[in-house]
């Protein structure tokens, strides 16, 4: 049986490594720390973790650029993730837990690789693209705790820019983590947990904005996704052994 502190430590420390590369990078919090949360606490209270460090780490990067939110751009996504979330928590209560983990892994895997690919589609354009992609990351958020990547997809294929992008997709974590938690309740963690990943948060978010400064966009981004993939991965293989 694993140590307790040994695993509030490797909590810690995962969120730690999840909030620096989101403030570093823009994204990747739940993708890089998702799936190991997942194989630590369960499908359960790892998903519920990261859909409520998410919340709090998109809500520090976005204190100091809310202004450059685009409200009426951000609309249809949060209203089709709305739509989905509930969905996506009926699934996670009802899947046992090895199939939940192969989805996640699956998902995680998945989305990694469609960003690391830049993948372009005429259905991830306009308004119509953005109802596709928030209804997908509604679900996948609520469901897997990774709603970011459906929505890169889409600020991809609509032309955004970096710098258009982070603010907006800051403001959109904080939504649709908001509303997974709403759908589902907060994890329940010891008191020792807690306090580290308080910690790891408020860690996190300075390491990765001092690292911001001397870490290429582009760099950072890749080791967020070769992380997040070798994470899913992992994940993929356990469900699959516990299936057998």
């Amino acid at each position: 049986m694993p140590d307790p502190w040994s695993t509030d430590l490797v909590l810690g420390l995962t969120v730690l490594l999840g909030a620096s590369v989101q403030r570093l990078a823009g994204i990747g919090f739940a993708l890089v720390a998702a799936p190991v949360l997942v194989l630590l606490l369960g499908p359960g209270d790892g998903v519920r973790l990261a859909n409520l460090a998410s919340c709090v780490i998109s809500a520090l990067g976005l204190l100091g650029s809310w202004r450059q939110v685009r409200l009426p751009a951000m609309l249809p996504l949060i209203l089709a993730a709305a739509c989905t979330v509930p969905a996506g928590a009926w699934v996670a209560a009802k899947v046992p837990a090895p199939g939940l983990l192969v989805g996640i892994g699956a998902l995680v895997s998945l989305a990694s690789l469609l960003v690391l690919r830049g993948v372009r589609a005429a259905a991830l354009r306009g308004t119509g693209g953005a109802l596709v992609a928030g209804a997908t990351s509604g679900f996948m958020n609520s469901a897997a705790g990774v709603g970011g990547p459906a929505v890169s997809l889409y600020a991809l294929n609509t032309g955004w820019t970096t710098r258009e992008f982070v603010p907006n997709a800051q403001f959109y974590g904080v939504v649709v983590n908001a509303f997974s938690l709403a759908a589902k309740g907060a994890p329940t963690l010891s008191a020792t947990a807690w306090w580290l990943v308080a910690a790891a948060l408020a860690g996190g978010a300075a390491i990765g904005r001092l690292l911001a400064a001397r870490v290429p966009e582009r760099r950072a981004r890749m080791v967020v996704l070769g992380l997040a993939l070798a994470g899913g991965l992992t994940t993929l293989a356990k469900g699959v052994w516990g299936l057998g």
